[in-house]
This record gives structure tokens, sequence and C-alpha cells, in this order.
């Protein structure tokens, strides 16, 4: 079970700390550089990274050609992202992990429990499936918006340096994508490159 003074530390506080644990134990992740790979249904086998390098590494390989999910929260690695070199080794911080998690599980779960306020169906299983599939309803749940969004100074969880207006003002105008569904990426300027003779 995941420490109770670590919860405190790097999780969402809008989050009890049962919930957390709970979570957590749910995405059953050994440790902080777990790296599950998924091509639809089926898992692919990567080698377990011994080292935060490592699984940078495999990450950046996998993000764009599959459903990537990192760390004890599991978190979708190619959310927020445009380019795999973008993915940073705070994926792989037990407590940047943690908190980035548990802020979009927050999220997903607001979400589950404002649309079936009432209902007898658990809200926080629904929320796990929804978290770990991207999906809820029919809808990207990561790209719906937040019922009860973060408060002003409050860090975002997306990644990078993004003002909270940038990242409003691009939310606006652009379209979700869904990053488990992105097609097959090749890196083609070894083609530009002159051959060594």
């Amino acid at each position: 079970m995941i420490d109770d003074d670590l919860i405190q530390q790097c999780a969402d506080p809008r989050l009890e700390v049962s919930v957390v644990q709970q979570f957590v134990a749910e995405m059953n992740a050994p440790d902080h550089l777990t790296i599950r790979v998924l091509q639809g249904d089926k898992m692919v086998l990567v080698p377990a990274p011994k080292t935060t390098e490592e699984a940078l590494e495999t990450t950046r390989q996998w993000v764009g050609k599959a459903n990537v999910r990192v760390g004890l929260t599991q978190y979708p690695a190619g959310l927020g992202v445009s380019y795999p070199s973008e993915i940073g080794m705070e994926l792989f911080d037990t407590c940047d992990n943690l908190r980035l998690g548990t802020e979009l599980f927050g999220k997903v779960i607001r979400i589950v429990s404002e649309r079936h306020e009432g209902s007898e169906a658990s809200g926080f299983e629904m929320a796990v499936k929804a978290y770990f599939t991207g999906w809820f309803e029919g809808e990207q749940v990561f790209y719906l918006e937040d019922p009860e969004p973060a408060r002003t100074g409050e860090a975002m969880p997306a990644q990078g340096a993004v003002s909270r207006a940038d990242a409003d003002a691009a939310r606006e105008t652009a379209v979700p994508a869904d990053p488990n569904l992105a097609e097959i990426r090749i890196d083609l300027s070894v083609l530009s490159r002159p051959a060594n003779n």
C-alpha cells in the first residue's frame, strides 16, 4: 500500500487518502518504472526497465503507436504531447506521477459522479474503467470539461510550461485527438541525411 505521507505530499488534495490508495491499488503497478503498452485489446510485452532512462526510452518508442501507461498511477504517457520527445522524466518520478495521475483520475471521477448522481452503480469502478480506457459513455473522457476545475494558481496537470490562458485558448480552438488511436509515426529525417561513404 502506498505511504500516507507520500499521498499527503504529492496527490491531488481534492481526493481522500483512501480513494488515492484504492486507485493506486487498482492500477496494480509494482513500481514507479512500470510500463504497460496496449495495442487494441492486446498487451505488448516490453522489457522491464531498470532505470528511469530506460523507462523513458521505451515510452518514447511506443507513444503514438500504442496506448502507453506508466508509473504507479498508469498515467497515459501520450496525453498532452504532440511528439514523443516531449515526454519527460517526471512521469517516472513517484511524486510527480502520483500528482499527475490523481489529478487526472480526480477529473474523471468528478465527470462520472456528475453524470451518474444517485446511481446505484459504483462511481469509483466506472471511473477506474474510464481512466484506464480513456473513454466514458462514448466520449474521450480526458478531454471533457472538469465539473470542478482547478482553482486559479493551482498547477495544471498537463506537461510542459504553458500558461493557463494559453492552455484555455488552445483547448477552445483545438480538436481533441485520442492518443490511443494515433497512427504510426516514421522518422523520415534520415532520408535527407547524406550517406557516409
